[in-house]
């Protein structure tokens, strides 16, 4: 079982009323709300939760990219995951993603996936997001009905890129260039393995199916949701006859550990900021029109979710979200009961975890953190055990540390 530190960034700091006095938390939510010098503590405070949970034994330590919004302060998610770099050792660096439709030319994102792979001795997972409706079409201005015919062709560019040892010309429909010749190139061989976040669009099941990628669930409605999605994943790789192996998927969990199960209203602030302020996203914005195929939105999965989501938003307290899987809260004991359970059904082997969440302080978070990494982690590791991993970085050899003559600490 891969266990992964996943983190979102939120800003801390949104009004009480925020979601009664703002329409959305996301595309055109006011930056005058937002204190730089509260924002620079916010990145450290962040920057530390996410090395403190390689040394509490995560596999993984994962960072994402949005824009225009307050739910997650990662415009530019290789920024962190190069913060991290140098200050850790062991962790997979988990970008999940760069959105490859907004880069002009996409060989950005080759070059700059590759200096990390090569900075962290091989240890990048590349994160390749079609991107949120309100990060594509809103916040950057990408036409919906041809963002995904754009994603893919922009793939292509970066697979080459990453695999061809001599300079050659790309001349698609979205981006022509006559000279790719990237440097540094990726240290693992032939190229980092890819992971691809979604959120029930059938095409991602194709996608990831097609070139053997993993599979993300990106969810915020629990394991209890998240099941009928997956479960369409696995039958659709069955109808193919492709081998199942649970690496092939993973899935998002909010998770919040105490001492003692009648503790965990410790963390009903931090939840209900969460999915009250974090969350708050009106559906015109969620889904643009053209941003979902017609097949997709015939499958009825994605307004599943998104109805559901509507609803725990607005009726939901902290109990309710509990109750109904979207945090798996508890003492230790009855997280690890939970977790494995969950597990099982989602029948998936990578599960990212959202430790910090909402206007959790770093006490909480590194408290959170540190039962779970004691406590939980060691009692998921023997799941899945039989199957290979074949979606993991390599080994690694050699890899440097920081070392400045005269200075320690």
């Amino acid at each position: 079982m891969k266990l992964c530190f996943f983190h979102l960034m939120p800003y801390q700091f949104l009004p009480p009323d925020f979601e009664k006095q703002y329409g959305s938390v996301w595309v055109d939510v006011p930056n005058d709300l937002f204190d730089p010098a509260k924002g620079h503590e916010l990145y450290n405070d962040y920057l530390d939760e996410l090395e403190y949970a390689e040394t509490m034994g995560f596999d993984g330590l994962c960072v994402n990219e949005h824009h225009n919004n307050a739910y997650g302060l990662m415009p530019s998610p290789n920024l962190m995951a190069a913060s991290m770099v140098r200050r850790t050792s062991q962790a997979a660096m988990v970008v999940l993603g760069n959105s490859l439709a907004l880069y002009n030319p996409p060989t950005r994102v080759a070059e700059e996936f590759a200096m990390l792979d090569v900075m962290s001795g091989g240890r990048l997972i590349a994160g390749f997001p079609l991107g949120t409706s309100m990060d594509t079409v809103f916040a950057y201005g990408q036409v919906p009905a041809t963002l995904r015919e754009k994603y893919l062709e922009a793939h292509d560019l970066v697979i080459k890129a990453w695999t061809e040892r001599k300079p050659f010309a790309f001349n698609g429909k979205h981006t022509q260039t006559r000279y790719v010749d990237i440097w540094p190139r990726p240290y693992q061989q032939p190229h980092p393995p890819i992971w691809v976040p979604g959120s029930g669009s059938l095409e991602t099941w194709d996608f990831t199916i097609d070139y053997d990628y993993v599979y993300c669930y990106l969810s915020y409605q629990g394991y209890k949701v998240g099941k009928m999605v997956l479960d369409g994943f696995w039958e659709e790789l069955d109808r193919r006859e492709k081998e199942f192996n649970p690496y092939h998927a993973g899935f998002l969990q909010l998770v919040a550990v105490s001492e003692q199960d009648n503790q965990i209203d410790e963390y009903k602030d931090d939840i209900e900021y969460f999915f009250k302020k974090c969350l708050h996203v009106p559906a015109s914005y969620a889904s643009a029109p053209g941003y979902r195929s017609e097949r997709s939105v015939r499958s009825g999965l994605s307004q599943a979710t998104v109805a559901a989501r509507r609803e725990q938003n607005t009726e939901f307290t902290w109990k309710d979200f509990i109750d109904a899987g979207n945090v798996i809260a508890g003492s230790p004991a009855t997280v690890r009961e939970e977790l494995r359970h969950a597990i099982k059904e989602l029948r998936v082997g990578n599960l990212m975890l959202l430790l910090q969440f909402g206007d959790m302080p770093r006490e909480r978070a590194f408290k959170n953190t540190h039962l779970f990494g004691t406590e939980v982690l060691p009692y998921l590791r023997d799941l899945w055990e039989e199957y290979d991993n074949r979606w993991w970085p390599q080994p690694l050899q050699h890899v440097r540390q920081p070392s400045v003559p005269g200075k320690t600490g």
